[in-house]
């Protein structure tokens, strides 16, 4: 069993990965990425999963980096090979939308976790930054590139040069996360959210993701998101969902006597 998260999945289909060290803030430790990359190989399988929420336990940090005790003594090759930086490729490319539901502070590896998620909503009482400068070292598990593409190149150049440490008004304005509600409601808030996204078509919701993700990087993004409707069109549920939206729409443009007309008949 983990011992340094825990999973759940809803009758929703919506997953839960709590990062569980409260103690230390939810520092990120090797044990828990061992652990993270077991529970999305996992989860990864299952059909019943349609979204993955990830938190922190505690109430005071969503993670409040990596284990630095564990950082200071990390040489050249532990850097290479990547150790945070994989564990968070693995979150962002899950095949399902995944939403960081961030209650207090999320900084340094904590921050670039929930950069790797799709989405992101904060408590009004949430901290988040890339302060690794200040330690020596620069972020190094994708906020050099997942930032720039959320707050722009010169925002992200400023906060990573500075270290500097935005609340959550700053993180909603300038884009680095969706939403900023009540600290006491931001799980029930990610699960409305994670539950509005599961509710739509599986394939069309993951196609979709795909394409968002790998079109900065492709010459032709058009021709990825034209293969992508193509496999759409394709889908059972494409003809069953516009049915049962054009049956709906007919349905509500009979009027009460067309309805009681139709009654007897049957």
């Amino acid at each position: 069993m983990p011992e340094t998260i825990t999973v759940e999945v809803g009758d929703d289909g919506v997953a839960l990965l709590t990062l569980n060290r409260p103690e230390v803030r939810n520092a990120i430790s090797r044990e828990m990425t061992d652990e993270i990359v077991a529970a999305l190989d996992e989860l990864a399988e299952r059909d019943d999963v349609a979204a993955l929420i990830l938190t922190g336990a505690g109430g005071k940090a969503f993670a409040a980096g990596a284990d630095i005790a564990e950082l200071r003594d990390r040489k050249r090759d532990d850097a290479l090979a990547g150790i945070n930086s994989r564990t968070f490729r693995r979150v962002a490319e899950f095949p399902r939308p995944t939403i960081a539901a961030i209650v207090g502070f999320a900084l340094g590896g904590g921050c670039e976790l929930a950069l790797a998620c799709d989405l992101r909503v904060a408590g009004e009482g949430a901290k988040l930054g890339q302060p690794e400068v200040g330690l020596g070292i620069i972020p190094g598990a994708g906020a050099c590139y997942r930032l720039p593409r959320l707050v722009g190149v010169g925002v992200a150049k400023e906060l990573i040069f500075t270290g500097r440490i935005v609340d959550a008004p700053e993180a909603l304005r300038i884009g680095l996360v969706n939403r900023v509600v009540a600290d006491g409601a931001v799980l029930a808030s990610t699960r409305e959210l994670a539950a509005e996204i599961a509710k739509n078509d599986p394939l069309a919701v993951r196609l979709a993701k795909s394409v968002i993700d790998a079109a900065p990087g492709t010459a032709r993004p058009w021709d990825l998101e034209v293969a992508a409707q193509a496999s759409c069109f394709e889908s059972p549920a494409k003809h069953e969902r516009m049915t049962a939206f054009l049956e709906k729409r007919a349905s509500e443009q009979v009027t009460p006597e067309g309805r009681e007309h139709a009654k007897g008949l049957r």
